[in-house]
């Protein structure tokens, strides 16, 4: 499946929890999906998002990768404090969107911004999802280590992938390592090495996409051969 593929996807419901995006389908629409997102600088046209979009699909999971409502209400520049709630909205809209299309386990993730404004969201309703993909978790700003975003960790209770890269400066591999600790759900991080905040590089164009959905089979099929 291609990007060319992707088919457009919108709701028009009048609320601050609009989801627009891309739906990447695949053949089964039994065998569950992923709602997908980006960070605060992005967009879910970033290359990463396709990639993996394009990929799970091929696998087996649909995906749909969808635009925080901060985006969609401006095409540039970072979240302020006060989206984060309209965001987490949208991501719980887009997840009963998906549901109502699609039958298999639910899953939710993001990068960075994204992936954090979902795990705030999973924290306070363990219920809305089976599982979590974290790329690229800011653990603390850059540059700022005593600065961390753990406070709603010991309360996610669904499992969670966490994927992050070795020269990541939002947190190294050591840090992310005594945060997942934290989770009281299964949790495990796959370390990408070489790679930074971005996880998608020229040298790894081809391999992350692959290593990131294999890793993802993996662990939640082990999570729910224990359950």
């Amino acid at each position: 499946m291609s990007d060319r593929e992707a088919q457009p996807f919108a709701d028009s419901t009048p609320d601050n929890a609009p989801v627009r995006g891309f739906l990447h389908r695949a053949e089964d629409s039994g065998s569950g999906f992923l709602v997908l997102t980006h960070g605060a600088g992005g967009n879910c046209d970033a290359p990463l998002l396709v990639a993996l979009a394009d990929k799970f699909a091929e696998e087996g999971v649909s995906v749909l990768r969808c635009d925080l409502p901060f985006r969609q209400r401006r095409p540039h520049g970072p979240p302020s404090p006060s989206d984060a709630k309209h965001d987490q909205a949208g991501l719980r809209r887009a997840v009963d969107l998906m549901k109502q299309q699609f039958t298999g386990r639910a899953f939710l993730g993001g990068v960075s911004y994204g992936g954090r404004q979902a795990s705030m969201l999973v924290a306070a309703e363990p219920t809305l999802v089976d599982g979590m993909l974290l790329l690229s978790y800011p653990l603390h700003p850059p540059g700022r280590p005593a600065q961390l975003r753990t406070a709603h960790l010991p309360s996610l209770r669904t499992p969670v992938l966490l994927v992050s890269g070795t020269r990541d400066a939002f947190g190294t591999i050591e840090e992310l390592e005594g945060a997942t600790k934290l989770i009281p759900a299964p949790a495990k991080l796959v370390p990408i090495a070489g790679a930074g905040h971005s996880l998608l590089q020229k040298s790894n164009r081809e391999e992350l996409p692959e290593t990131v959905v294999r890793e993802f089979g993996i662990f939640f099929s082990e999570v729910s051969r224990r359950s």
